[in-house]
């Protein structure tokens, strides 16, 4: 009998209804933090068809220990952690699950806003500590305030639906948007920049937008801007970012992505009163755990020349 061919997993999970979807073949798991050596490892030992990226990176050290590969399949949306020319070179496939997480990571991206209009962090430390602030605190109020997005994918659209629920304008900066949502107006970088008074960023990290929101950029803001990041912490320079947070160009920053991930204690962020950080997960949910190991799956399958996920969870 033949031996089933192998599906790496660079996680030490898939949703159960994923795992349904791939029957014919192997599972390996490579646990929650594999390092380079350990995939390679992995890769010599079972040369996988596929691989299923959750965490870690997927380099063209890796892509030559696997010969059999044809296909890299991300757990999700961002695709910046697999070397794509590498795997073009070498005729591997490299496939997103795009849109899987959307609906998780557009209310995480709320739950930051509100957090930081609201300073919910800030009252719920200092009640804790005796001290009732009902005299002295004043929030932000969101309904006619202006909400700038960047990028107007599956996320930002989602984003920019309850923006205009809450009353307030919504503009966005998506070179690559071949439409926008009814109520939202396309705009320059620059000028996003200089109107939003709250900026969530929801587009994919590039070479050509690395550290996009710099000095440069953050000097352009109107002061007591709120700064919501959801999307890829390479986005960032994150000592323009903190002196912005100093200096009252920002008032408040939220970071559910950074540079290097996961944070090591002690860390920068844990300093700053006017961050609020959380890791990672703003794509996590029961939910989209499903959808996005379903089209992961799927997406392996398409490539390998089997049945498709009907998007269904």
């Amino acid at each position: 009998m033949n031996q089933r061919k192998v599906i790496l997993v660079t996680g030490s999970d898939l949703a159960p209804q994923a795992l349904a979807l791939l029957h014919d073949y192997q599972i390996v798991y490579a646990g929650r933090q594999p390092t380079e050596k350990e995939l390679v490892a992995l890769c010599c030992t079972h040369n996988p068809v596929a691989i299923i990226v959750r965490y870690g990176k997927i380099n063209a050290r890796i892509m030559d220990a696997a010969p059999a590969l044809r296909v890299i399949s991300k757990h999700g949306s961002g695709i910046d952690v697999i070397d794509r020319a590498a795997a073009a070179e070498r005729n591997i496939e490299v496939r997103a699950a795009i849109g899987a997480n959307a609906a998780a990571v557009a209310e995480h991206t709320w739950a930051l806003i509100l957090a930081c209009a609201k300073s919910v962090p800030t009252l719920d430390r200092r009640l804790r500590q005796g001290h009732w602030d009902k005299s002295t605190h004043k929030s932000t109020e969101l309904a006619g305030r202006t909400l700038g997005l960047v990028g107007l994918g599956a996320i930002g659209r989602r984003v920019a639906v309850v923006g205009q629920a809450f009353g307030m304008k919504v503009i966005a900066y998506d070179p690559w948007a071949e439409t926008f949502p009814e109520g939202c107006t396309s705009v320059t970088f620059p000028q996003l920049l200089g109107s939003a008074d709250v900026i969530s960023l929801h587009c994919p990290l590039t070479e050509q937008n690395s550290k996009m929101i710099n000095d440069e950029a953050l000097a352009r803001c109107q002061p007591g801007t709120i700064l919501v990041n959801t999307a890829r912490g390479g986005l960032i320079d994150d000592e323009a970012l903190l002196r912005a947070l100093d200096n009252g160009t920002l008032s408040w920053a939220a970071l559910d992505s950074f540079t290097s991930e996961p944070l090591t204690a002690p860390h920068i962020w844990q300093q700053v009163e006017n961050v609020i950080i959380s890791p990672h997960i703003g794509g996590v949910s029961h939910d989209s755990y499903i959808n996005m190991g379903c089209a992961a799956a799927s997406n392996v399958l398409e490539v390998l020349g089997e049945a498709e996920w009907d998007g269904v969870a």
